[in-house]
């Protein structure tokens, strides 16, 4: 339920921190107030009741009817007579009633009364008497409740609430502050990820994160140069490996040796250029290219066709046209090295079929051969480089990248290799490439 970003997590707990701090704060101010509060009110109901006993003591009996209704008309302050059969409905049992109660009960005498309710009006009302010692002639005084309430609670509790959203917003300035760096940090890490150079990260800021963004920039540089030095690298190794081996071939073909000892020599040499292939392969690492849009049933029909001239079997089912997304060149290799890797342990008798279509979001191109296969829990381990399976399958000929090459060139598609047995056996090496631009249509079969 938490937000994933470090943005919003750390805004919300912050948000948490202040809201709270606000409500312990509000709690410690209403403790704090309350008692003055009720002793300015206390103050105010002791001054009415003084003033209207002085004005009932002083008024001729005559004239109090009068003064009572002047009293309701002018002040709001309604008196009456009480009796012993009055109806009252006590106060709330609150810390601020309380202090109030107590303050005019120290003022007015042990005598006074309180209720909320008398008869059927409802107000703040207390009892006072014309005497104190006369406990006959004593009268309910009621005060509108505008009067006892604090007024000014609704307008603290805006301004309160104006201060925590003035909080909020400088606290999410402040982790954004933060977070923006480490954003330009994941980007740049991310294109890193996909073998592009990123541009350097500003040094600015607080000191920490100039530290890291420092660091980060060395770590680019310090990469950028070893890919370069990679590159040329490989360069060297294509040119002073390959070059030997074709001399060595054309020496083989014109020494004039028997023609079976020829085919087996050159057949090493052919061996020995393709492994030196898939290690360049290999030690390209992610294409660099961009993604172009392909037919991948013409792909697979000029990646077959020298193998058909070979004289192997390989049996094209699926769509006419299935367009894709992809790095053409990787993508060639990575679907040859299927098909090798398919002739080499199911041997060049049994056909290899390859089928192509969609299948949920994905376009699929599926090699399917009659070879050993591989063991289910060995799937995983087989996507390893230099990994071989001598037990399952006879031939250790190889250096062990094929697979490996195959399923980097499907993590930088974004997509996946999956190596399943094959019903009857065998194994089905499935190509799944991100169907962004697909449009197949119709599906026949192609021998």
């Amino acid at each position: 339920m938490l937000p994933g970003t470090l943005l919003w997590q750390t805004f919300l707990l912050v948000a948490l921190l202040l809201t709270l701090a606000l409500g312990a704060w509000s709690q410690i101010f209403r403790f704090m107030q309350e008692p003055a509060r009720a002793r300015d009110v206390a103050q105010m109901v002791v001054s009415v009741v003084n003033l209207t006993r002085t004005a009932l003591i002083n008024a001729d009996i005559e004239r109090r009817t009068d003064l009572l209704i002047e009293l309701a008309a002018l002040e709001g302050i309604r008196i009456y007579p009480a009796e012993a059969s009055d109806e009252l409905v006590a106060l709330d049992d609150t810390r601020p009633l309380r202090l109030l109660m107590a303050d005019v009960r120290r003022q007015l005498g042990k005598h006074t009364r309180f209720a909320s309710k008398w008869k059927t009006l409802e107000g703040f009302w207390v009892s006072f008497r014309l005497h104190p010692e006369d406990e006959e002639d004593e009268y309910w005084v009621m005060l509108p409740p505008e009067r006892i309430d604090n007024p000014d609670t609704f307008g603290w509790l805006g301004w309160a609430g104006g201060a925590l959203m003035a909080a909020l917003f400088g606290a999410y300035l402040i982790v954004a502050r933060v977070s923006a760096p480490l954003r330009q940090l994941a980007r740049a890490a991310n294109m890193i990820g996909s073998g592009r150079t990123p541009p350097l990260i500003e040094e600015s800021g607080a000191q920490e994160i100039a530290v890291v963004a420092r660091a980060f920039n060395r770590m680019t540089g310090d990469l950028a140069r070893n890919d370069a030095d990679r590159a040329l690298i490989l360069a060297g190794v294509s040119h002073d490996l390959r070059t030997p081996l074709a001399r060595l071939r054309l020496g083989i073909e014109m020494s004039g040796a028997p023609t079976s000892e020829v085919s087996a020599m050159v057949a090493d040499i052919e061996e020995m250029d393709r492994i030196i292939g898939q290690f360049l392969d290999f030690g390209r690492g992610e294409p660099q290219q961009a993604l172009q849009p392909l037919d991948l049933v013409r792909l697979v029909h000029e990646v077959t066709e020298s193998y058909r001239l070979r004289g192997i079997e390989i049996r094209i089912h699926g769509a006419d046209r299935l367009e894709a997304a992809v790095h053409v060149l990787p993508l060639r290799r990575a679907l040859a090295n299927l098909i090798d890797n398919a002739l080499r342990y199911a041997g060049d008798d049994s056909p290899l079929d390859i089928d192509i279509g969609r299948r949920e979001n994905f376009a699929c191109i599926e090699v399917a051969d009659r070879g050993p296969g591989i063991p289910e829990d060995q799937v995983e381990r087989m996507r390893h480089p230099f990994t071989r399976l001598e037990a399952a399958r006879s031939n250790t000929k190889g250096a062990g990248l094929g697979l490996a090459i195959v399923d980097r060139v499907m993590r930088a598609h974004h997509g996946r290799l999956d190596l399943l047995p094959r019903p009857g056996g065998g194994l089905r090496a499935i190509l799944n490439l991100p169907d962004s631009a697909g449009t197949d249509t119709r599906y026949n079969s192609a021998a």
